[in-house]
């Protein structure tokens, strides 16, 4: 077997997992906004949805400490929710608990719209640094085009889903965009999942063979199609 078709094979399943342990991570971040809508919307009382939401977002910061995962990322979602929380409570309007999340949608969608008009889909970025591949994927014209074909999925969630919540901002409907806001991790997980799939269905069979540059010095990477 090809040495360089089994790194690529091992970096493949590598980025498939990560894309599936984002899909379960959605889950668990979603529960501060769930709580703090839910609760909103049985109470009217933006102290109560606050309290809870907290809670909740401290649960998810012991849950990711016992799972031995990164102190500093477990907590990121408390302090995120702090954030929303002050907003929230400064302005007195329950739709400002959204406005982090709305922000960093908005300048993440821009941001992967515009790297993805540059010929550098921010999906091959990230495939690129969990196989340890960086952007050598840049050099096969057929994975551009893959990775291309698989990140406008991803930026077409992102877009739609601001279609969504950026109106139920404007007209100050908490509760519908909580809902709308619990379900974003979660639409844009399968967005990543099906934009991988799409991605591999552009690939085909095809199979970039790169010889190594640091033995020969002079090779360059070649592009061939497996039978």
């Amino acid at each position: 077997m090809d040495p360089t078709a089994h790194r690529e094979h091992d970096g493949e399943d590598a980025a498939q997992a990560a894309v599936r342990r984002r899909l379960r991570a959605a889950v668990v971040e979603v529960a501060p906004i769930f709580g703090f809508t839910v609760s909103f919307a049985l109470t009217h009382q933006l102290t109560v949805a606050l309290v809870l939401a907290l809670a909740a977002a401290a649960g998810v910061c012991v849950y990711r400490v016992v799972r031995g995962e990164s102190v500093w990322r477990a907590l990121a979602v408390l302090g995120l929710v702090c954030v929303q929380g002050t907003l929230a409570a400064t302005t007195g309007e329950a739709t400002n608990f959204f406005l982090p999340n709305l922000v960093m949608h908005s300048v993440l969608a821009l941001a992967n719209a515009v790297l993805l008009l540059l010929g550098w889909p921010p999906m091959g970025l990230v495939v690129g640094l969990i196989t340890k591949e960086r952007t050598g994927w840049r050099r096969c014209r057929v994975r551009r085009r893959a990775f291309s074909k698989g990140n406008l999925v991803i930026l077409t969630a992102s877009l739609a889903m601001l279609a969504i919540q950026l109106p139920l901002y404007l007209s100050g409907q908490a509760v519908a965009l909580g809902t709308a806001d619990a379900f974003g991790p979660l639409v844009l997980a399968l967005s990543m999942l099906l934009g991988w799939r799409v991605y591999r269905r552009a690939l085909g069979d095809h199979h970039c063979a790169t010889n190594n540059r640091m033995n020969t010095g002079t090779s360059l990477p070649l592009e061939r199609t497996l039978p």
